[in-house]
């Protein structure tokens, strides 16, 4: 179990019951949208609001606790801040999971071409899933 207390008083943020029960969903969901957030926290939480949600959202965004994966033609999801790592989308499903790809050489050469540094990648790949073929 993680120590979630700890973790988001390191990124600068109080350890409300909310935020523990947030980052308990995404830790056990992983990619969830802001919407199933507040599905599954309006059982637990009867009077949270869905500001509430999305302003925590924005703020742990912020902080550099979670971050926003932006699908493309859908809504984003949000997951916990991981080491650095890329998507893969089911366009049928919309499922979401973290695939590691070796990007070097395609950062080196878009530096190259480009005259950027590049201080971030955001890569999502889509397809089809085993469960939706």
């Amino acid at each position: 179990m993680n120590n979630y207390t700890r973790i988001l008083r390191e990124h600068n943020l109080k350890a409300t019951p909310q935020r523990l029960a947030m980052a308990n969903v995404l830790h056990v969901d992983g990619h969830i949208s802001i919407e199933s957030l507040y599905a599954v926290m309006i059982e637990k939480f009867t009077s949270i609001s869905l500001a509430t949600i999305y302003k925590n959202i924005n703020l742990m965004v912020e902080n550099s606790f979670i971050q926003e994966v932006k699908i493309p033609h859908a809504k984003s999801v949000y997951e916990l801040t991981k080491d650095t790592h890329s998507h893969i989308v089911c366009e049928k499903c919309g499922k979401v999971n973290d695939v590691s790809l070796d990007l070097s050489t395609i950062i080196d050469n878009a530096t190259k071409q480009s005259n950027f540094k590049i201080d971030k990648t955001d890569l999502v790949l889509s397809g089809v899933c085993k469960g939706c073929q």
